[in-house]
């Protein structure tokens, strides 16, 4: 039974998410959600207290997918499967590479709802804007022990530490993202591919110039 009510749950937030990542919370009407989701009003409330309840639950179930895809594309555990791993600055660019390609798609669903919603429910629900301060927090925390494991590994130079530098690029991505939508091209997050590229710097090669003429 409860596995039925979990399931449930489950399937009225998907159908919700697609209308509100294009559309918006506040332009999305709860009449619209239980049509998307096939349910009588009555049953919405059996499930959530109201809809910025709704709203918050579908953030935070938002948020936490999106922390499994990181977990999964900065983790190190191809060696698990007898494969050696990409090192940290290529799972970066894989993770970068990725937000660029799901952000330019034409599929509302695969669209970043930190990007959608931010700067509406930052002003219109303490709850709602709570569950994003946290999960970003926690976005960037993830990419910054993955810089930091760069690092530790070789594969790439900073010059900030890893959590400003995590903080810096998580910031230029949501810049590029937002402008973006304006100019409906993928400039914008090119541009941003383009600079991550140089803040992420692999180390230099030693010169074997400088080693002739010694013993």
């Amino acid at each position: 039974m409860r596995e039925n009510y979990l399931d449930t749950k489950r399937s009225i937030l998907m159908a919700g998410r697609a209308i509100i990542a294009q559309k918006g919370f506040s332009g999305v009407g709860l009449s619209e959600i239980l049509t998307a989701a096939a349910i009588p009003k009555g049953s919405f409330y059996h499930y959530f207290g109201s809809k910025e309840d709704y709203g918050r639950e579908l953030i935070q179930h938002y948020v936490d997918g999106y922390q499994a895809v990181l977990d999964q594309v900065l983790g190190s555990d191809g060696a698990a499967r007898g494969k050696k791993p990409p090192n940290a600055r290529d799972r970066l660019l894989t993770y970068w590479g990725y937000w660029l390609e799901s952000q330019c798609c034409a599929e509302f669903e695969q669209r970043c709802l930190v990007v959608k919603l931010s700067a509406e429910v930052a002003d219109l629900s303490d709850a709602m804007r709570d569950v994003l301060h946290v999960g970003t927090g926690n976005f960037i925390a993830r990419i910054a022990r993955c810089i930091d494991e760069g690092v530790t590994e070789g594969s790439l130079h900073i010059a900030l530490e890893p959590q400003a530098t995590a903080t810096m690029l998580y910031q230029l991505w949501l810049g590029a993202s937002l402008l973006a939508k304006l100019s409906r091209d993928r400039i914008p997050m090119q541009s941003a591919m383009h600079v991550t590229r140089h803040v992420l710097v692999p180390p230099a090669k030693p010169s074997t110039l400088s080693m002739k003429g010694l013993p």
